[in-house]
């Protein structure tokens, strides 16, 4: 599944407070009618959207994927399949066939918001 490249960012959709996601992990936020998994790297400072639904098998499970790094990059793992994504552009790097479509965030006045094209 190929995934366009995000050009502009036409609102930021407040998701959640900070406070609500897991340090150095994910939960899912339902952003418009769309379920994102939301993750925080909180020992990086460093935040990452995607969607939440798993382009392997469709399940809504990206949010309780197993987190890490793969060369100093954050990655997600799908809980079910074990695909591992890239945070940053939603590659998979262990399927060219499959990736994440993902959202920029930004941290303001301590909540979380999500952009939307």
């Amino acid at each position: 599944m190929k995934v366009k490249e995000q050009t502009e960012i036409k609102e930021w959709v407040k998701a959640a407070a900070v406070e609500d996601f897991p340090r150095n992990g994910g939960a899912a936020v339902l952003v418009n009618g769309e379920q994102i998994a939301v993750f925080n790297f909180t020992n990086e400072g460093r935040w990452f959207a995607t969607q939440n639904q798993c382009p392997h098998k469709g399940e809504m499970a990206i949010s309780r994927g197993l987190t890490g790094d793969s060369e100093g990059h954050p990655k997600v793992a799908c809980p079910f399949h074990k695909k591992t994504f890239s945070l940053e552009d939603g590659k998979c790097l262990t399927d060219e066939e499959y990736q994440l479509k993902t959202f920029p965030v930004k941290i303001e006045e301590g909540y979380v918001f999500i952009g939307i094209e």
